[in-house]
């Protein structure tokens, strides 16, 4: 569910979007961008490490009752994320010349104290 309940005063979704921040940041990537919107589109976060750019999709959910939040990346939100990476190119031109896509899901535990992050590089193409 992301986005969706809260904890804490913070959405959910906005809360994933910060560990994910974290976890790459701590892999030594510097995000440049959170949440770039255009209306018909939108990036969670936006990372670059060396001349690698990285377009990252941030999925939560609370435990795996319903599923891992990896499995709600189907080929629609894909080609929403491709979309919206090009138009992030066109509008902001990164210095990069690699791109990539990751995904990074978070898992909130039933006490919500605890969470697990996991990190998939180049989780689909261009």
């Amino acid at each position: 569910m992301r986005g969706g309940g809260r904890w804490r005063g913070v959405g959910l979704g906005h809360q994933a979007e910060g560990l994910a921040a974290a976890y790459l940041e701590g892999l030594g990537f510097s995000i440049i961008a959170r949440n770039w919107r255009r209306p018909e589109c939108e990036l969670d976060l936006v990372a670059t490490r060396d001349d690698l750019c990285v377009f990252v999709e941030v999925r939560s959910r609370t435990g795996t009752e319903h599923g891992h939040p990896l499995e709600t990346i189907d080929a629609r939100k894909r080609a929403r994320v491709r979309r919206a990476a090009a138009l992030y190119i066109e509008a902001e031109r990164p210095q990069s010349t690699l791109f990539r896509f990751d995904v990074v899901a978070v898992t909130f535990h039933a006490d919500m104290a605890s969470h697990e992050v996991v990190h998939v590089e180049d989780a689909f193409e261009a």
